[in-house]
């Protein structure tokens, strides 16, 4: 689910969003089921330009310090196959999804800009966008960081002060990717964020897990 933006019909130059839907094909591009008596569709035909936003899920805490995402691009009719990419991730779509007035469109990339946290931000090419491959822990990042959160919140605050080099009075996970995670820190009145980077890359939940014991246990053994 994210926020699709468009250009206002009825407001020329003004963005209208709408909450969307939406899955994505293999290379990234965002697939839509949208209804002609729709806002949003009405004001694509007059022009196509768009723009997927889209946030971390499961977040809790201050959402700022959560990961987001900008897909900018124009939108057009969708492939054949973009039909059997949709109903996979929304079945209960299958109900409307033939009714004359509902047709499926596409969102072709142009460019992207990554919000990763604190501090952490950027455009992204289009040509890097489409090459990269999903993260292996997307799906399992919010059990690890409420899991991080919840139960070791000690262990957080040693890592940060071993690998990070900061002593903070509270520490959250934030986000968490193959290659490191994301803390946002409370020094006392000052809030800010930093990267922490794993000993290794991680390919499996499993393989998170143990690193990050070796972290703490390594942090533990520096007092």
């Amino acid at each position: 689910m994210g926020t699709l933006c468009t250009l206002s019909r009825k407001h020329p130059g003004f963005p209208f969003g709408s909450l969307m839907p939406y899955a994505l094909d293999a290379e990234g591009r965002p697939i839509f089921l949208v209804s002609s008596m729709a806002m949003h569709t009405q004001n694509l035909h007059a022009d196509p330009r768009a723009s997927l936003f889209v946030t971390q899920p499961g977040v809790s805490g201050d959402p700022l310090g959560a990961a987001r995402v900008t897909l900018m691009g124009r939108t057009g009719p969708a492939p054949a196959d973009a039909r059997s990419v949709y109903l996979k991730l929304h079945e209960n779509a299958q109900y409307w999804i033939d009714f004359t007035d509902f047709s499926l469109i596409q969102l072709e990339v142009e460019d992207v800009y990554f919000i990763g946290g604190f501090g952490v931000m950027g455009w992204i090419s289009c040509g890097e966008y489409q090459q990269a491959s999903p993260d292996p822990l997307a799906d399992d990042a919010p059990r690890i960081i409420a899991h991080m959160n919840s139960d070791h919140s000690d262990a957080l605050l040693r890592i940060v002060r071993i690998y990070g080099g900061v002593q903070a009075d509270e520490a959250r996970m934030t986000s968490v990717d193959r290659l490191g995670f994301e803390v946002r820190l409370k020094t006392g009145e000052r809030v800010h964020g930093i990267r922490i980077p794993f000993l290794s890359e991680v390919k499996t939940v499993a393989e998170s897990r143990t690193v990050l014991v070796e972290m703490s246990r390594r942090a533990s053994a520096n007092p």
